[in-house]
C-alpha cells in the first residue's frame, strides 16, 4: 500500500510520530494554532446543538434517546455481545502471533515512561472515577437484583461479583487496547497522524484526507467530549454527595456543583500547563498512591479473611465462566428482570466502546517504543487485575455488612448511589479520615479525567500535531467543564447516557475496521523482516581505513553531519534519481529539509507502499570510554550521526563511513530488495482476485 506519512503532511500538519528536527537546526516553534477547522467547526456546531437540546428540552431529548436506545437494545444486543468479545479475541491472537515482537514506533524506540507511570496513567485514565462511583454500587445493586439468581441469597452474592468482574474485567480493556493499539501503530509505525482516521488508511488510502477522514475525527470528537462530561457529571454528584455526608453543607444547590466543576477545571488547567510528563504523569501517579491506601485500609478493616476467600472464588468464576458470559444474550430464558442485560451489560459495552477514541487514544500516546506483546498484556492485566481486588474489596465488603452488620440498612440505601460510597464508610473505622481520602481521590480522578481530556481532545482537534499551543488544551478543559456544567444543571445526563449507547453502534463498525486494517498493516510490516536483503554490495571492509580512523577519533558535531549529507548523500541521491528518470521511473529527491539535517529519497507507487530511502542527523549521548572524552575535558554530551530511516519501520543505521558510490549501492539494494517484495504482493493479490486459476 502506498506511504502515507508525507501525503498525510501535506494537507495538514506534522506527523505525530516523526522524530524530532536534527540537533543544531534549534527547537521547534510552537504556532499559534493548530486547530483543523474542517474537524472542529462542524464538531463544535454538532455539540451546541446538543447541549441546547439536553439543556432546553431535557425531558424530551430524554424521551427520543431512550425510546432510540430500548430499540437498540432490543434489536442489536447480540452486535456488541459479539464484537466485544471479537475484540478481546483478536487482541489476544495479535499478542500471541509472531506480530506480537512488532515495536510500536521504529526498532530503536524505547518506552517513554517507566512500566510504573505507564500503568499509572492507564488506571488514571481509563477507570478512576468509575471505580469510585460503582466499586460498591454495583456489587449491591447485583446482590439485591440479580440476573438469574434470587435476591439476597449466597447464590446472588456469587452472581453479583461475577457480573462485575465481567462488566470491569478483560472485555472493558479489550476495547480500549484495540483502539489504542490501531492508533499507536499507525501513529508511531507508519508516521500518521495520532487520529482515528489514521487506522482506516488500508481501507481508505488517500481519502483520510477528505471529508470522511474529517467527519470520522469529528464524529470521535464529540463523542470524547460528550463521555468525557457525562463521566464528569457524575464524578461532581459523588463529590457534592460526599461533602453533604461530612459536612453537612447543601450541595444540592447549581451554584455549589458549578464552583466543583470550576474548580476542577482550573486544576486541570494547571496541569495542562505542566505537559503531559509532569502534569498527568505526577497525578496519575499521585492517584494510584491514593487507590492503594484506600484499597489496603478497606482490605484489613473489612471482612479481611473473607476478602482474600472470596477473591480466589472470583476469580475462579469468572474464568470458569468467561466463554459463557461472553456470548450470553439471554435468549433462552431471560434475566429476572428483562431490562437488566440491557441496563448493565450492553450498556457497559456501548459506554465503554464510546469512550475507547478518548482512552485509546491517550494510552496510544504513552506507549510509544513498547512492542505490541508488551503493550497488550500490559493493557489487558494490569488494569484488570486492580479492577479485580477492587472489586471484591469494596464489593463483597458492602454485601457482607449489609447481612452481617447493618441487616439491611446498606441495601435500602442502594438507590442513592452518588452517596452510597460514604454510606459504607459509616460502617468501618475512622469513618471520617476515610470519606475525606476518599474525596480527595475522586478529586484528583476528576482532574486527571478533565486534564488527560482535554489532551485527547486537542490531539483529535489537530489530527495530532505534536506542538500545539498551551491555551489549546485550556480551550478544551473548559469546554469540557462547561458540557458536564450545562448537562448537570440541566439534567440532561441520562439522555446523553443514552445517547452514548446509541451513537457507539457505529464506533463499533469502525473499530472492527479498524482490526482488519490494522491485520492488513502487520502482514505486510513482518513481509519487510521475513525476506532477504538482496546481495547488491556490502559495507566497509577496510578500504579508507585513515579516513575512518580519523572520523572514530573526532566526533562529528550537526554542522559535520549536515555538510555530509550535502556532500555525499545528496550527489548519491540525485545520480540515482536521475537514472532512474532515464528508465521511467519517477524519483524525487526532497532537498528542502537537507538543513534541518534530513535526506529523503522517494519512488511512488499508487499500488503499494512508496519506497523511501532517507537519512537524517540524529544525536546520541557519548559514552564515557569514548577517545575524544578520554584524550581532553571535553563539555561535549552528545554527537551526531547520519542514520538511515525507512517507512516500514525498520531499524536504521549509521552510514558516516560511506562514500558516495558505496550510498549509491546500498539504495539499490534496499530498491531490489523493495521490487522483492512488491512482486510477492501482487502474486498473492492475483492468487486472491475470483476467477484465478
Amino acid at each position: 500500500m502506498p506511504e502515507a506519512s508525507d501525503k498525510a503532511t501535506e494537507t495538514s500538519m506534522p506527523s505525530a510520530a516523526s522524530p524530532p528536527s536534527s540537533a543544531g537546526a534549534g527547537e521547534e516553534a510552537v504556532p499559534r494554532t493548530t486547530f483543523a477547522a474542517p474537524v472542529v467547526v462542524p464538531a463544535l456546531l454538532a455539540l451546541g446543538v446538543l447541549l441546547l437540546f439536553c439543556g432546553l428540552m431535557p425531558q424530551r431529548a430524554d424521551a427520543l434517546f431512550s425510546g432510540v436506545q430500548a430499540w437498540v437494545v432490543g434489536h442489536l444486543d447480540w452486535f456488541y455481545t459479539v464484537s466485544v468479545t471479537l475484540f478481546l479475541v483478536f487482541l489476544v491472537l495479535v499478542a500471541a502471533s509472531r506480530f506480537g515482537d512488532i515495536r510500536l514506533g521504529p526498532d530503536d524506540a524505547v518506552p517513554e515512561f517507566s512500566f510504573l507511570s505507564w500503568t499509572s496513567m492507564l488506571f488514571a485514565a481509563g477507570m478512576g472515577i468509575g471505580l469510585m462511583y460503582f466499586g460498591v454500587g454495583e456489587p449491591l445493586q447485583h446482590y439485591l437484583k440479580p440476573p438469574t439468581a434470587a435476591g439476597g441469597t449466597p447464590a446472588a452474592a456469587r452472581e453479583a461479583l461475577q457480573s462485575t468482574f465481567f462488566h470491569w474485567g478483560f472485555h472493558a480493556w479489550a476495547v480500549y487496547g484495540t483502539m489504542g493499539l490501531v492508533l499507536a501503530y499507525f501513529g508511531f509505525r507508519y508516521n500518521l497522524p495520532l487520529t482515528m482516521r489514521s487506522g482506516l488508511y488500508p481501507l481508505l488510502k488517500e481519502r483520510i484526507n477528505g471529508p470522511i477522514g474529517h467527519g470520522v475525527d469529528a464524529f470521535a470528537l464529540v463523542g470524547t467530549i460528550a463521555g468525557i462530561a457525562t463521566t464528569l457529571g457524575y464524578g461532581a454528584l459523588q463529590l457534592a454527595a460526599g461533602l453533604h455526608t461530612l459536612t453537612g453543607w447543601d450541595t444540592s444547590t447549581m451554584g455549589f456543583r458549578a464552583g466543583v466543576i470550576v474548580i476542577v477545571v482550573v486544576l486541570a488547567g494547571i496541569s495542562a500547563v505542566s505537559g503531559l510528563d509532569k502534569g498527568v504523569r505526577r497525578l496519575s501517579e499521585f492517584n494510584l498512591s491514593l487507590s492503594f491506601l484506600l484499597l489496603g485500609f478497606v482490605l484489613v478493616a473489612g471482612p479481611t479473611v473473607f476478602l482474600f476467600q472470596a477473591l480466589s472464588e472470583n476469580i475462579g468464576n469468572y474464568l470458569s465462566d468467561l466463554v459463557r458470559l461472553s456470548l450470553r444474550t439471554f435468549a433462552y430464558e431471560p434475566a429476572n428482570d428483562p431490562a437488566w442485560f440491557g441496563g448493565w451489560t450492553i450498556l457497559y459495552w456501548a459506554w465503554w466502546i464510546s469512550w475507547s477514541p478518548f482512552v485509546g487514544m491517550f494510552i496510544a500516546r504513552i506507549s510509544r517504543g513498547r512492542t505490541i506483546r508488551q503493550f497488550v498484556i500490559g493493557v489487558l492485566l494490569v488494569p484488570t487485575a486492580f479492577n479485580l481486588v477492587w472489586m471484591t474489596a469494596f464489593g463483597n465488603s458492602a454485601i457482607w455488612i449489609d447481612t452481617h452488620v447493618a441487616q439491611g440498612a446498606l441495601g435500602q440505601t442502594v438507590g442513592n448511589v452518588d452517596a452510597l460510597l460514604f454510606r459504607f464508610f459509616e460502617y468501618l473505622p475512622w469513618f471520617k479520615v476515610v470519606a475525606w481520602l476518599a474525596i480527595l481521590l475522586i478529586a484528583v480522578f476528576f482532574v486527571t479525567s478533565a486534564d488527560s481530556g482535554a489532551f485527547v481532545v486537542d490531539t483529535i482537534a489537530s489530527r495530532g500535531h505534536p506542538h500545539s499551543p498551551v491555551w489549546q488544551r485550556l480551550f478544551w478543559a473548559v469546554v469540557l467543564g462547561l458540557t458536564a456544567l450545562v448537562l448537570l444543571l440541566a439534567g440532561g445526563l441520562k439522555a446523553l447516557q443514552a445517547m452514548t449507547l446509541v451513537a457507539a453502534v457505529p464506533v463499533t463498525m469502525i473499530m472492527l475496521a479498524l482490526c482488519y486494517g490494522l491485520w492488513k498493516g502487520l502482514l505486510a510490516d513482518r513481509a519487510h523482516f521475513t525476506q532477504d536483503l538482496a546481495p547488491a554490495t556490502s559495507f566497509w571492509s577496510g578500504l579508507h581505513w585513515r579516513k575512518r580512523l580519523e572520523q572514530i577519533v573526532h566526533q562529528p558535531s550537526s554542522a559535520d553531519v549536515r555538510k555530509f549529507l550535502a556532500s555525499v548523500v545528496l550527489p548519491a541521491m540525485r545520480e540515482v534519481a536521475v537514472e532512474m528518470q532515464k528508465r521511467g521511473v519517477q524519483a524525487v529527491v526532497s532537498e528542502e529539509s537537507v538543513a534541518d539535517g534530513e535526506l529523503r529519497l522517494t519512488i511512488p507507487n499508487p499500488a503499494l507502499r512508496d519506497f523511501v530511502y532517507g537519512v537524517r542527523s540524529t544525536r546520541r549521548s557519548v559514552p564515557t570510554f569514548m577517545v575524544r572524552d578520554a584524550a581532553s575535558e571535553s563539555t561535549r554530551r552528545h554527537v551526531y550521526e547520519p542514520m538511515t530511516f525507512f517507512e516500514d519501520g525498520r531499524q536504521g543505521y549509521d552510514i558516516q563511513y560511506l562514500r558516495s558510490e558505496e550510498i549509491i549501492a546500498d539504495i539499490l539494494r534496499h530498491y531490489e530488495r523493495y521490487l522483492s517484495l512488491s512482486a510477492d504482493q501482487r502474486t498473492q493479490l492475483l492468487n486472491r482476485a475470483p476467477g484465478h486459476s
